[in-house]
């Protein structure tokens, strides 16, 4: 889909082995600049190089086949928490469709993962809010990538050189 498109398409996994299987995906996703998003749960911290079950090194398991590369937070429900999601999700998908677009990676830790949680009843008001962005219109966080283009001065600076160079080389 994210190759026919051009859009982000997420690719979700547990810990561990299943991550590292995504290797190749991501691997083919960064030479064809297919944007794509993977969400790799991961052990609490506290587990990390202690030989507990599915707990591998995550921490930029992908290398430099991704375009960027983020540790969340544990889940907390706290409005500081989601703002920071909301802001670190937005970047994520931004970085998938930058130039070049490709994988971008987001490793997830669970204290206990894949089990439900308890959501309390009501979500307070301004809870909702930051959830909503705060009555923003458009993207809670907006990016913008820089340019790679030669500044027109620049350009024929570059120009002059090459015209005064006897035996330019292009590499």
């Amino acid at each position: 889909r994210a190759r026919r498109t051009g859009e982000p398409t997420a690719l979700v996994c547990t810990s561990g082995t299943a991550a590292a299987n995504f290797h190749p995906a991501v691997m083919e996703a960064d030479r064809a600049r297919v944007p794509l998003l993977v969400l790799t749960a991961d052990r609490p911290p506290e587990l990390h190089d202690s030989g507990a079950n599915q707990t591998v090194d995550q921490v930029k398991l992908y290398g430099d086949a991704v375009r960027w590369y983020a540790e969340l937070p544990e889940p907390d429900a706290d409005e500081r928490t989601v703002r920071s999601l909301r802001t670190t999700a937005a970047r994520a998908l931004a970085e998938t469709t930058g130039v070049p677009p490709g994988p971008v990676h987001l490793n997830c830790p669970f204290r206990k993962p894949l089990e439900p949680i308890d959501v309390p009843g009501d979500v307070p008001e301004s809870f909702a809010e930051t959830l909503a962005g705060n009555g923003r219109d458009g993207p809670f966080v907006e990016t913008t990538g820089g340019t790679r283009a030669l500044a027109d001065d620049d350009h024929r600076r570059l120009l002059r050189a090459l015209e005064a160079a006897d035996r330019p080389l292009f590499v």
